[in-house]
């Protein structure tokens, strides 16, 4: 066979030893980068190295290998993921709620103060808090994205549930806005700063003074607060569920 015939075979994925376990590292090109940009998938599964076009990839790799420690350091502050089970806790709005698991109970979640209350069979529990949390997630996003809208003079636009790894919220140029869904175990001053940080967007799709001067005027928060929450604990909203 001709050898430009052959199928190319992919190159293999790089991997790095973090701590005894080995991880992929994810290379990616974008044409805006300037430099090599160094991050940890939120759930520990990989490391991600955003480049410029013309960066050469052996050049990435040997980076995240010289990054090795802190990487070890990164992921050893990640909380070990834990399933939800009948007598234990989810989060929700910043507060722990006991799981009540009840067989013979309606099979959707129902809130009763700091218990969450569960029935059907114990198979799929998990997979049935995940999507009560879903439906508590877009409804609170709704209204939050009528406060802000309102408050920016805008007219609502629809927003969407994101289960991204490394955004908490986007704004396509479509103006619509999604936000993801694990924010509604975070506190509501957390969860609202994203929303109103995707509101801004739609007057100002950048990062200049314009744009946060919008934030600053519509977001009723602290700011420092809210990005210095997700910056120390947003990895542990990744701890539970799929």
């Amino acid at each position: 066979m001709i050898d430009w015939l052959k199928p190319r075979v992919p190159d293999p994925v790089p991997t790095i030893d973090l701590g005894g376990t080995i991880l992929p590292i994810m290379l990616r090109r974008h044409r805006t980068a300037k430099r090599l940009t160094l991050r940890l998938a939120p759930d520990g599964s990989e490391v991600r190295i955003t480049m410029p076009q013309w960066a050469r990839s052996a050049d990435a790799v040997a980076f995240a290998h010289s990054r090795r420690e802190w990487l070890t350091k990164q992921r050893a502050k990640i909380p070990e993921k834990t399933v939800p089970a009948p007598g234990g806790e989810v989060l929700y709005r910043g507060e722990a709620l006991r799981i009540e698991w009840d067989e013979s109970a309606p099979r959707r979640p129902e809130l009763f103060g700091t218990m969450l209350r569960i029935g059907g069979p114990k198979e799929g529990l998990e997979k049935r808090l995940q999507r009560w949390l879903e439906r508590e997630a877009l409804s609170l996003f709704e209204a939050d994205m009528a406060d802000y809208t309102a408050a920016a003079a805008l007219d609502p636009v629809p927003v969407g549930l994101s289960r991204a790894q490394r955004r908490w919220g986007s704004c396509s140029e479509m103006a619509r806005i999604r936000v993801n869904w694990r924010l509604i175990q975070a506190p509501d001053f957390v969860r609202r700063s994203v929303v109103a940080h995707e509101v801004a967007h739609l007057v100002h799709f950048d990062h200049s003074p314009a744009f946060y001067a919008l934030l600053k005027d519509i977001y009723e928060g602290d700011l420092p607060s809210a990005d210095r929450w997700l910056k120390e604990q947003g990895r542990s909203l990744y701890a539970a569920l799929g």
